[in-house]
């Protein structure tokens, strides 16, 4: 630290606030992948949980709905829409749900899907086993797709008093196309 207290004061303050642009900087590019592996980790704000193993712990006799929406980015030239927008399910048994993805466009794209769960409370409940939301998909010129979502309701929304009332689950998809430059660098 003796190198710092050689500089005049002017260079140092130089130096101390080029450390924190440079600190504030990358911790707003971090903050992203950050905020995401929170709600992933604790199901804030609508986030579902990632399965482990893929096994569903068994029904337990109760029945939630469940809804499934979907929604595609103006710039993405796709039409993305589930096969069924309701099913009625048993809490704690694994489910399938599938959607269809549609390239309109005469050249190849490649989308990613967002997804999110509402009400938020029980987001840390439904819990994918396995999702086409997990990679980018790339589809062919009008090609058409069926991508399945397999997932579970954990029986423990029964025990939460914020959520064990709840009677009808949104499973929302977005789909952004992915600037495939981006991607390369």
């Amino acid at each position: 630290m003796s190198w710092f207290r050689r500089l005049s004061r002017n260079a140092r303050t130089a130096v101390l606030m080029f450390g924190l642009v440079f600190g504030m900087t990358g911790l707003a590019y971090a903050s992203v992948p950050l905020y995401r592996l929170f709600c992933q980790v604790t199901g804030f704000g609508g986030t579902p949980q990632v399965a482990q193993g893929g096994q569903a712990p068994g029904a337990t006799g109760r029945i939630i709905s469940i809804r499934f929406d979907a929604n595609t980015d103006r710039q993405l030239p796709w039409t993305f829409r589930p096969e069924a927008t309701h099913t009625s399910i048993p809490i704690g048994s694994r489910n399938i749900a599938f959607y269809t993805a549609r390239n309109d466009s005469g050249v190849p794209v490649t989308g990613t899907a967002a997804f999110n769960v509402t009400p938020a409370q029980a987001g840390r409940y439904f819990t994918k086993i396995h999702c086409f939301c997990f990679n980018e998909q790339t589809l062919q010129p009008f090609q058409e797709v069926r991508m399945p979502v397999t997932f579970y309701v954990d029986p423990a929304i029964l025990t939460d008093p914020d959520a064990r009332n709840i009677s009808e689950i949104t499973l929302s998809y977005t789909f952004y196309k992915v600037d495939q430059r981006a991607a390369a660098r």
